[in-house]
């Protein structure tokens, strides 16, 4: 290891950086985000590892910029552009994103999660001779996307060998999470040390106490403030300015030092300062357009200030933005102008836009439309950030008032589309006293439908929507649907909580507004239409034009629109029973949507797959999908109701950890406004409760759900549950009620889950051979339907009435046959009810063993599961969000804990793998 000075003062930051480096060494993986006032020595600690780990890490290190926050994927670029030779080694889908991101393929936009998994990806191959560590100083200063590429991949590694260390002053949002270091400023000691190296013999005592008192420790203000003191402030007639921060005295210090210098070599910083990128020919060729000349470099190198070598930069990174802040408007214009002119319009068109708006004062249509070129591209790169950027900087400079208004709402959408929904309303602000055309009132008012939607989650939400769709109407018609959609699904998940009348506002409207859709062969259009008749008109209205749409959807390859609604097809299938199309609905959902990296639908799409894997009787393979669930909540930060969670503890009898999901759903569906949420917890509750024989907490939970059965869904699932629960607590009245609504919401459907469910309700409430025909009658369906917990749990109550009666050998048969199967779908509450049936009928069932996966790490059970499922490391990587390195770690440690050889033993290993938590 190269030996380097201690840094004073910094043992136990320096200690830190030094353990993070030895980490990656030894083939494990982290990061660390370093923050603390401008000048207080994040720099000084970055330099010191970096000259340490140089000897045997590879590193990769820069600076970001300011200038630079407006073009996507800049820093990304910067970070790992010449990492690109091994993409060829990355999954097709991410080589093509990051290819994408980096203007090298034209196509549609990446998602930025497989950008982030091919920066994983790169980052692993280039660790794959040895460590490698990734230095980002100024982290503040990165783009978006960029920001959130290298945030995404700092969450995710683990057995890479690969050490991420981001430097920034204060923590931005995308890397809130990820392990802190804040560096503070030096003890007094350690500053009194610093001062005196800095200014030895110069300094009045007075002057030296006020330095070190006002410094606060921060280093670059003890090292640079003395230099700006004149010799009679030196002396001792010296007062420092306690109206200024730090930072500007700081900054103030740096600028004063550099007056000296001729005009010409402070104009020549000021460009290098505008020029982001530190490419010396550009440099060059700049301050030859400004008659700038060697002399000014030198005069700029020999005050401390310019380091020019394979890139120009600065001695710090706040000389750069002391310059930059300092200079006159006119002079900023005039080097950029500079800059614009020598930068390649074929080969960096973007930045060249960016330095032409920073160098135009007045309005430019010229000017304005290469900005808005520029949105498109970076559209194309999957910034949308940046797109809103450059729209809003190309509406300030066009000059006329139409074309400004519609680079105004397109810099909204872009704002919204970027996850900003608040930045778009206040540009949309801006164009109030502007005059709008009719579309263009049209557009506004659906912007701020959805950025108050997605701001506020209240009632108006939907009414707001359904005018914004209403006026798109005669304008757009295709928007117009999207618009009337969203309308839809606002009103829908509201329910309850909403206007009690907004659903079928919604849905009429919508009615009125297609009567032509029912003779389309779009997906859209059919799911548009088949929804609204089913909430306004029920089921029977509905079903004819529902499965069009849903065999739409298979056999036209959806576009973006399409694939982002196509959840709704998949609603569809639960509210007509139909667990056949579900299934393969919601598989065709998740594999396109894994295949694009569209990961804003995938976690939908995830959780119609995870009901149908539950109804197959694949608890497994559902946890695998919550797993996947919670990687994407990971990643994104965005909340998602655990709804997956919630479903499999109810099913598997856990009542600890039902209730504790319950209160968390329930809490945030009541602040979302979401009645949905309140209907899957009554459901999973009645479910628990009926598993576990608690039936009167049962009927408290499925009674809630009587006056919302109109709403389908879960809603009308619980009226099982409650049928059950009220027959077992001798509410025969109640019984009867939920069976009657029951009927109306299964016979219409007519499907085989449908009258299976009848039948099975029905048997509950009648006596005799009549009772054992719809029991028999219930199963044949279930078993032909493919739905083992729904045969299982069918078994269980007919063997619990022929015991009842008296017929224990017959019981047996049946309570035997229930325990099997639900015991093989882990429904242990229920199963633990048909083993306490045979043990009153003189039988005694078998036990299984449990597993010892309980040993496992949450991780190491996300990739064994998946391993279980046949899936490669690499594919296993692709679900969870991490490397197939990271997956093969994981999965070597779970052979050893498991005390298994390979792959094939996991199936059995991970039997019951949460029974313990019942």
């Amino acid at each position: 290891m190269t030996e380097t000075v201690p840094l004073r003062g910094r043992h136990r930051e320096s200690a830190e950086l030094d353990a993070l480096v030895d980490r990656a060494r030894a083939g494990r993986s982290g990061a660390l985000v370093v923050s603390g006032e401008a000048g207080v020595g994040k720099t000084a600690l970055l330099d010191h590892m970096a000259a340490r780990a140089a000897i045997d890490v590879r590193v990769e290190r820069i600076v970001a910029s300011e200038s630079e926050m407006e073009l996507a994927y800049a820093g990304l670029h910067q970070l790992c552009g010449h990492m690109l030779s091994s993409a060829g080694r990355l999954p097709a889908p991410q080589r093509e994103a990051i290819e994408a991101a980096f203007g090298l393929r034209q196509g549609s936009a990446p998602s930025p999660f497989l950008v982030g998994l091919a920066l994983l990806g790169l980052l692993t191959e280039a660790a794959g001779q040895r460590a490698l560590l990734c230095v980002v100083d100024d982290a503040q200063w990165l783009d978006e996307a960029s920001a959130r590429a290298v945030a995404f991949a700092a969450r995710r590694l683990d057995a890479e060998g690969v050490a991420i260390v981001l430097a920034m002053r204060t923590v931005g949002e995308a890397f809130t999470g990820l392990r802190q270091l804040v560096v503070e400023g030096l003890s007094h000691d350690d500053a009194r040390e610093l001062l005196r190296l800095a200014a030895p013999g110069r300094l009045d005592r007075r002057v030296r106490d006020q330095l070190i008192a006002e410094a606060r420790g921060n280093p670059l203000a003890l090292r640079e403030l003395p230099r700006a003191l004149s010799p009679a402030e030196i002396a001792g007639g010296f007062a420092l300015t306690r109206s200024l921060p730090l930072e500007s005295r700081i900054e103030q210090s740096l600028v004063a030092q550099l007056q000296p210098l001729p005009a010409s070599a402070r104009l020549l910083m000021l460009l290098a300062a505008a020029d982001p990128t530190g490419d010396p020919g550009l440099l060059w060729r700049a301050s030859t357009v400004l008659g700038l000349g060697p002399q000014d470099v030198d005069a700029a190198t020999d005050a401390d200030a310019l380091v020019v070598g394979t890139r120009v930069g600065f001695r710090h990174p706040l000389v750069r933005s002391a310059v930059y802040r300092a200079a006159s408007p006119e002079d900023r214009r005039r080097v950029h102008a500079a800059l614009a002119e020598v930068t390649s319009a074929e080969h960096d068109p973007d930045r060249r836009a960016w330095h032409r708006a920073s160098a135009t004062l007045r309005p430019d249509e010229e000017v304005a439309a290469d900005l808005e070129r520029s949105a498109l591209r970076a559209r194309t790169r999957g910034g949308a950030a940046a797109a809103g950027a450059f729209l809003e900087r190309a509406a300030e400079l066009t000059p006329e008032p139409f074309r400004r208004t519609q680079r105004l709402i397109a810099a909204a959408e872009a704002k919204h589309d970027a996850g900003a929904p608040a930045a778009a309303l206040r540009l949309l602000d801006t164009a109030r006293d502007l005059p709008l055309t009719a579309l263009q009132e049209a557009l506004v008012a659906r912007l701020r439908a959805r950025a108050g939607y997605a701001l506020r989650r209240d009632s108006s939400g939907a009414a707001l929507l359904l005018a914004a769709a209403q006026g798109l109407e005669g304008f757009d018609p295709m928007l117009a649907r999207d618009t009337y959609i969203e309308a839809l699904a606002a009103a829908i998940y509201g329910g309850r909580l909403g206007d009690a009348e907004q659903v079928a506002a919604v849905a009429n409207a919508i009615l009125e507004a297609t009567p032509g859709a029912e003779a389309s062969d779009r997906a859209r259009d059919l799911i548009l239409r088949g929804q609204a008749l089913l909430a306004a008109r029920g089921q029977e209205a509905a079903i004819a034009v529902l499965r069009r749409a849903q065999r739409a959807f298979l056999e036209q390859a959806p576009d973006s629109l399409e694939l982002h609604w196509m959840w709704f097809a998949s609603r569809a299938a639960q509210d007509l029973w139909d667990t056949r199309m579900l299934r393969v609905l919601a598989d065709r959902q998740v594999e396109l949507a894994r295949a694009d990296g569209v990961v804003t639908v995938l976690p939908i799409a995830l959780s119609l797959l995870m009901l149908a894997q539950t109804v197959d009787g694949d608890l497994d393979a559902a946890e695998a999908s919550c797993d996947e669930i919670d990687a994407i909540k990971d990643v994104t930060g965005h909340p998602l109701p655990q709804y997956g969670r919630l479903f499999l503890a109810a099913y598997r009898g856990q009542a600890g950890e039902t209730e504790r999901w319950a209160e968390e759903i329930r809490a945030d569906a009541y602040a979302r406004g979401e009645g949905y949420g309140l209907s899957a917890v009554n459901f999973a509750e009645a479910i628990l409760y009926n598993g576990l024989g608690r039936f009167a907490d049962a009927v408290a939970s499925g009674r809630r759900e009587l006056p919302y059965t109109h709403e389908l869904s879960h809603a009308m699932r619980t009226l099982l549950e409650l049928v059950e629960a009220a027959v077992r607590t001798g509410e025969r009245a109640l019984a009867e009620q939920a069976f009657e609504r029951l009927v109306g919401v299964t016979r219409p459907a007519g499907t085989g889950y449908a009258l299976g469910v009848l039948a099975m309700a029905e048997a509950q409430l009648r006596e005799g051979d009549e009772a054992e025909g719809l029991y028999r009658d219930a199963i044949k369906r279930f078993e032909h339907e493919r739905i083992p917990i729904m045969v299982g749990r069918c078994r269980l109550l007919y063997g619990e009435t022929l015991g009842r009666a008296g017929r224990h050998a017959e019981a047996r048969e049946q309570l035997r046959a229930a325990h099997e199967a639900l015991s093989g779908c882990g429904l242990n509450g229920f199963a633990e009810r048909a083993a306490r049936g045979l043990s009153a009928s003189g039988e005694t069932p078998r036990v299984r063993v449990h597993g010892s996966s309980a040993r496992l790490t949450e991780q190491e059970l996300n990739v064994a599961r998946l391993a279980r499922e046949g899936l490669t490391n690499r594919d296993i990587g692709a679900r969870l969000f991490i490397s197939a390195r990271t997956a093969e770690y994981h999965l070597r440690k779970v052979f050893t804990k498991l005390g298994i050889r390979g792959r094939a033993e996991l199936k059995t290993a991970l039997a019951e793998l949460d029974s313990e938590a019942r």
